[in-house]
């Protein structure tokens, strides 16, 4: 309720709840006070099929008790939680604060056992069976759902165990800091730049042509011309730029599918791929193994 951001919706709550356990011990205290006509015998006059008669008696003691105590603990419940819109209690709870609190003392709890590892460097961590038997369920936990569990990636998600990266040279410096910051990756649309369709029809198969991929030899000699509008980030021989993170074309890694069609859709309406970042996550110390883990599967250890 404290984050509301108009104050007649506060009040609007404050006053709803407030009536309602009012209304609560008005009906309790009408029911204990208000008299009902009965018979000599303790009834209403009220019968039904043909010898089920209503009584006139009081409510249960217990059942008012409850009643009374429901209605205190109403009140007290309001003053002491965030119930009345924006007030947030007098106790200053909340479930994202006692959500806080719980990940601390989890982080607490575990961080003896990362602490040896924050002053090893990636290698030696990947020798460790234990290092690597908690890295791999952080990485089940924390990147299994785009990378899979076997981190080969997929269409738009990056294989993790061969040593083609993007942005970077795949270090354990590298790894690091996308898995704390994130990464997001861009191309443009350029199709305007390239020219008609047909033009960039050509083109797609000149790109083809740079992987050695099946491509149509006469329609790639006419898109090469047309490759100026690419060199930009991939360069002129299409090996790309780590710097710019543009990918290199004459590998046969392809990260948003393979074939002239995917490449035109790409040509043509450009990408957008982001890695959102996991440091707000997870601690240094599971930053530092999950790390070690990921560049163990592009490196052989020994």
């Amino acid at each position: 309720m404290s984050d509301f951001v108009s104050n007649s919706w506060a009040m609007a709550v404050t006053i709803a709840v407030v009536v309602s356990i009012a209304a609560c011990a008005v009906l309790l205290w009408v029911s204990g006070t208000t008299k009902v006509k009965s018979d000599s015998d303790n009834t209403t006059g009220h019968v039904w099929d043909g010898d089920l008669q209503e009584m006139n008696n009081p409510l249960p003691r217990w059942w008012v008790g409850l009643f009374i105590i429901t209605v205190i603990f109403a009140f007290l419940y309001a003053f002491l939680y965030p119930t009345l819109g924006s007030f947030n209690g007098k106790l200053g709870w909340s479930s994202q604060g006692d959500h806080a609190v719980q990940v601390k003392k989890y982080q607490d709890r575990i961080a003896p056992i990362y602490e040896k590892y924050m002053a090893m460097n990636a290698a030696d961590i990947a020798k460790d069976a234990k290092a690597m038997g908690i890295g791999e369920r952080l990485f089940m936990n924390n990147c299994a759902q785009c990378h899979g569990s076997d981190a080969r990636g997929s269409k738009s998600f990056p294989n993790l165990t061969d040593k083609d990266w993007l942005g970077g040279n795949g270090d354990e410096a590298y790894i690091k800091a996308t898995i704390v910051n994130g990464r997001t990756g861009m191309m443009p649309p350029m199709a305007a730049a390239v020219g008609s369709a047909a033009d960039v029809e050509n083109l797609a198969q000149y790109v083809l042509s740079l992987s050695g991929s099946p491509h149509d030899s006469v329609s790639a000699a006419i898109g090469k011309a047309k490759f100026v509008s690419c060199a930009a980030c991939h360069g002129m021989n299409g090996k790309g730029n780590v710097a710019l993170g543009a990918p290199n074309l004459t590998d046969d890694i392809w990260l948003h599918g393979w074939g002239a069609e995917h490449i035109v859709n790409m040509i043509q309406n450009g990408k957008t791929n982001v890695m959102p970042p996991q440091g707000d996550k997870l601690t240094d110390g599971q930053i530092q193994v999950l790390s070690a883990y990921v560049w163990s599967l592009s490196n052989t250890t020994k």
